[in-house]
């Protein structure tokens, strides 16, 4: 997993998102200041950061774009090389990623032995979501992987061991509510989007002093004040890490956004002002509310609208998660509701990610399964509980499934971000039916301007590019068709495959009377005309 997400680091383009997070890091390691991005809370740009400072770019602190402005800005016109800066920004994702694969292997070991836990590790390493996410300078997956790592802690917290009934060390359960609280309030202090999870974090500390009966022999009066003390341990360390997440930034937490923040009115603001949480938290949580009011457009199987569809992300997921996966993950739920001894687990694995997928299907952006990269996490960990079934074949075909697994993720190397499963052609025929980060999220200009030097030098390039990247920069000398009469556009129409699903007008006029001659990462198609 770490020599496929390096190489993937070291060969991609910056991804839409990217530069902003890498520009408020620089932001936040000169400046000390809060006014970027505040819809994204400080954690996850401040691991984004220990790679920036490593790499030591010219910052120019004269500048004041907006926040793409900024990261492109630091990019491509402060005299640093973007190659280096980007690598070493994402190198610190990476590590957190691989660590996270460590706590999926020690949660199954936990509740399946060390087989289920070998299991659950190869379905993480493996995942196409899990790698292409974890070698990006991105949020979503620290954000999930420290969510499931305090749901692990909580479960350790448990008096009782999951696999053996063994009374576990007096330490553990001591020390597992404060840790398990630390791993929370990293995940809310990393994006928004872990919010809804919390809840279902507190009721699991209430809910596992009451598995403790036996092991205790308490009465349910003093179980019950053990699990709200618990509970109200993880909430209060959460709620500090997150304070000291933004105290890391600036001690003295002066805000002024660089971009406006909307008003928010009615019960949304009201739970705006409750939380206990930095004002930029808040300020950000506004950001994020103006963010789902406007209408943005979807794709989906070949239909292009606007709004959002609640099955988008099952949908999604159906296309983009391997086969063999999908059957292994709906056999690891069933063995962990099926097999007695594992249903006391089953609320901790289960239901997390069920709540955040159900608070995600809501949301207006159709974007992609990076919004639930967390379920290859939690739901690899129930995989690994299906080597408990005592069936003849388990572990034949267990093996089989894995080893298609492994196959069908090797083969998609080293284009993880367009994968899709064989049932739906395979990476070459993702963007027939979705776009933006399930395909192409600006991944592969440099792919592009190598293809263009070796396979077409001199040719005439017209270019509608998704992106952050600057084009001209990688040797890419194009304009863009759509500013002039169609007439004029001869030579090679370059477009990546998030504008051809979404092409309206003149540009499908000019994709539908060109001839595609070539493809660039299975995210950028070439047209003749």
């Amino acid at each position: 997993m770490a020599a496929v997400m390096v190489t993937t680091a070291v060969e991609q383009t910056p991804t839409v998102d990217e530069p902003v997070y890498v520009g408020t890091a620089a932001v936040y390691l000169h400046e000390h200041s809060l006014d970027y991005n505040p819809e994204h809370p400080p954690l996850g740009k401040l691991v984004v950061m220990a790679g920036v400072a490593a790499a030591g770019p010219h910052f120019d602190a004269s500048y004041r774009g907006d926040q793409g402005q900024l990261g492109r800005h630091l990019l491509y016109e402060s005299g640093n090389d973007p190659w280096r800066l980007m690598l070493w920004a994402r190198l610190p994702v990476i590590a957190l990623t691989l660590a996270f694969g460590l706590v999926v292997f020690a949660f199954a070991r936990d509740l399946a032995g060390a087989g289920g836990g070998l299991l659950a590790l190869t379905l993480y390493t493996f995942s196409p979501d899990a790698v292409a996410h974890g070698s990006l300078a991105t949020l979503d997956v620290p954000m999930a992987g420290f969510l499931l790592t305090s749901v692990w802690l909580l479960r350790r917290a448990r008096h009782v061991s999951g696999v053996t009934g063994r009374t576990v060390a007096p330490s553990g359960p001591r020390l597992c509510p404060p840790l398990a609280g630390a791993a929370l309030g990293a995940a809310v202090a990393t994006k928004m989007s872990a919010l809804p999870a919390v809840p279902v974090l507190l009721l699991l500390a209430v809910a596992g002093a009451w598995e403790e009966r036996g092991a205790r022999g308490a009465g349910r009066r003093r179980l019950l004040v053990l699990g709200l003390g618990r509970a109200a341990v993880v909430a209060a360390v959460a709620v500090a890490v997150v304070w000291a997440s933004y105290l890391a930034v600036d001690p003295r937490l002066r805000f002024s956004p660089v971009a406006p923040v909307p008003v928010v009115h009615g019960l949304r603001e009201r739970l705006v002002e409750l939380l206990p949480l930095p004002g930029a938290y808040r300020a950000g949580m506004r950001v994020q509310f103006g963010l789902e009011d406007h209408a943005w457009q979807g794709f989906l199987f070949g239909h292009l609208y606007t709004g959002s569809r609640w099955y988008y992300l099952p949908a999604a997921l159906l296309v983009k998660t391997p086969l063999g996966m999908l059957a292994l993950w709906a056999a690891g739920a069933v063995a962990l509701l099926a097999v007695r001894r594992l249903r006391p687990a089953a609320p901790y694995v289960l239901l997390p990610p069920a709540v955040l997928l159900g608070a995600a299907m809501t949301g207006t952006r159709d974007f992609g399964t990076r919004y639930v990269v967390f379920l290859p996490m939690f739901l690899a960990v129930a995989a690994g509980c299906v080597l408990t079934v005592r069936l003849r074949r388990t572990p034949v075909v267990t093996g089989a499934l894995a080893l298609y697994v492994a196959v069908s993720s090797l083969l998609t190397f080293p284009y993880y971000l367009p994968y899709s499963n064989e049932a739906f052609g395979g990476p070459a025929g993702t963007h027939l039916r979705l776009h933006d980060s399930n395909v192409d999220w600006g991944q592969d200009l440099g792919r592009l301007a190598d293809r263009l030097r070796e396979r077409y030098p001199g040719e005439r390039v017209w270019l509608v590019y998704k992106g952050s990247g600057v084009p001209s920069y990688y040797g890419i000398h194009a304009r863009d068709p759509r500013g002039v009469p169609p007439g004029e556009v001869h030579g090679l129409l370059v477009v990546s495959d998030s504008w051809v699903a979404k092409a309206r007008g003149r540009l499908a006029m000019l994709i539908r009377t060109g001839r595609a001659v070539d493809e660039v990462g299975h995210s950028i198609t070439v047209y003749r005309r």
